[in-house]
């Protein structure tokens, strides 16, 4: 799917996936913002590139070691970190429900 241009009514729709509250000049800068970036992103997309060129993150060769294991590691004292919080239930952080979470 490739759209030059974001529609209010689209906005709209995100605005309320994204759950954001928004002024109507917070709006408007926002969806104006938005289609800047959206128009960039087409002039990108416009660039003839060879077939051969691979995508990536980053124009230079990573160098040293890979990135570590992700490896679980219990904390050895972990009420030390849960006597800072506000509120603790049952050993762990207690937070307020998420509005319009289900």
């Amino acid at each position: 799917m490739s759209i030059s241009k974001i529609s209010p009514e689209l906005f709209q729709k995100l605005v309320g996936l994204a759950a954001l509250e928004l002024t109507d000049e917070e709006s408007a800068y926002l969806l104006t913002e938005m289609n800047h970036q959206l128009s960039s992103v087409n002039a990108l997309l416009q660039v003839p590139l060879d077939a051969d060129i691979q995508p990536t993150l980053h124009g230079i060769q990573c160098q040293g070691s890979g990135p570590r294991a992700d490896v679980w590691q219990p904390f050895p004292t972990p009420s030390e970190i849960l006597a800072g919080a506000p509120e603790t239930e049952a050993g762990m952080f207690a937070v307020p429900d998420v509005k319009g979470a289900k």
